[in-house]
């Protein structure tokens, strides 16, 4: 069973913005807090935000402001809109669940979706 489908990358300049979805089966939506997992060449995972079933949000320092997490419990989907998006930014995006440690999750990691910032 696939438990989670991401989607909504692309290419964009500098400055551009998108919105990435992520699908999750309703077990994983409603059971973990939902966070947004950012992945470069040569690098791990990164967390990049996260929201609690009750909707409260956390941002790494170098998306705040920039980055809004949101889900809709009704389609058992959260979003991350991206403005004003950076070459820094780029990246593989996951989505994946979690209860109390970020970085233990409680899904197998989807096929993610690529994010390109470039001229």
């Amino acid at each position: 069973q696939v438990q989670l489908v991401e989607s909504g990358g692309g290419l964009v300049q500098p400055g551009g913005s998108l919105r990435l979805s992520c699908a999750a089966s309703k077990t994983i939506f409603f059971t973990y807090v939902m966070g947004w997992y950012r992945q470069t060449p040569g690098k791990e995972r990164e967390l990049v935000a996260t929201i609690t079933r009750g909707g409260n949000t956390n941002y790494v320092d170098s998306v705040k402001g920039r980055f809004t997490i949101s889900r809709d419990n009704a389609k058992n989907t959260v979003y991350l809109q991206m403005n004003s998006l950076k070459p820094e930014d780029a990246g593989v995006y996951y989505c994946n669940g979690f209860l109390y440690t970020p970085y233990n999750v409680g899904a197998s990691w989807g096929q993610g979706t690529q994010v390109t910032v470039s001229s």
